[in-house]
């Protein structure tokens, strides 16, 4: 008896043996090498892996960062980080960065609880996503903010918070890092990432109805009505009109059309952060002499 459980232990034993020899030399013979570098460079950026690199995370964007060359660097960018972050990283590789203008999330929609007063109460599950598959909204706007915010729960910097008086979520400027996040999460694709501006300036349409104008209003008093306006305002041809919804361009000259476009929209739809408005003289017609 005492034989058999020896020979087993032995067998057994071998058979441990040379199974860990075979994995030894496959991992020796397979063994994957990782430059150094990539450790250093993940260490340079802020870890917050949201994926607005376009990137799975840190470590891929460092991966990546590594095995290019300086021409494909360029094409690299951490919003999270900014161009102090990039700066670094291109320094420790050797290469030149190129700076590129901050940008921050806005929300297309001032569909807010006084602009678009309720119709219906919605009592379903509190999230934004379940929300538009079954309702068009308690404003009855299909294309409003939903107020359930969705967006503030995937926002890892503390730059979204629910206002309580307006029912929309607003962006604090000095936290966004123009991640992506929300503009990802919204199921009604209200956010969109746009460049700071100079001296912080920016002007956009905070709406995204495409209804035709009379039924837009009725569901919000500020909806765009896709009059033209701001298209015939801006000579510059940054402002287009389609589908009934108006849309302004980043490369539009806020300096040079800015606050006419606030001004001229009828409804209020366009939204100037830091930007006077310049409302349009109204023509008078002069009354005809009879002699």
């Amino acid at each position: 008896m005492d034989g058999y459980i020896l020979n087993s232990v032995l067998m057994l034993g071998g058979a441990g043996i040379i199974g860990a020899v075979i994995l030894y030399i496959v991992s020796v013979k397979f063994k994957v090498f990782e430059d150094e570098r990539i450790d250093v460079v993940e260490t340079m950026l802020p870890g917050a892996n949201c994926g607005a690199c376009g990137k799975t995370g840190c470590r891929a964007f460092a991966t990546a960062v590594v095995g290019a060359d300086e021409k494909d660097f360029v094409n690299l960018f951490c919003p999270v980080g900014g161009n102090k972050t990039m700066a670094n990283v291109a320094n420790f590789m050797g290469y030149t960065a190129t700076e590129k203008e901050p940008h921050i999330a806005v929300l297309r929609c001032n569909g807010s609880l006084a602009n678009a007063p309720k119709k219906v109460e919605y009592d379903g599950a509190p999230s934004c996503r379940l929300a538009h598959n079954i309702h068009a909204g308690e404003s009855g706007c299909p294309h409003g903010c939903l107020g359930l915010a969705d967006c503030v729960s995937v926002c890892n910097f503390d730059a979204l918070h629910m206002n309580e008086v307006t029912g929309l979520p607003e962006v604090d400027a000095e936290k966004c890092t123009a991640c992506g996040a929300c503009v990802k999460m919204c199921p009604r694709h209200l956010f969109e990432l746009r460049p700071k501006g100079k001296d912080n300036k920016r002007v956009y349409v905070s709406c995204m109805n495409t209804q035709k104008g009379g039924t837009a209003k009725k569901n919000c008093k500020v909806a765009c009505i896709g009059c033209g306006k701001c298209e015939r305002t801006c000579a510059d041809g940054s402002v287009k009109i389609e589908n009934n919804l108006s849309y302004i361009s980043a490369s539009v000259n806020i300096d040079e059309f800015g606050g006419a476009l606030v001004g001229c929209c009828p409804t209020g739809a366009i939204a100037g952060v830091n930007v006077e408005p310049v409302v349009p003289e109204k023509k008078v017609k002069k009354a005809e002499t009879v002699e």
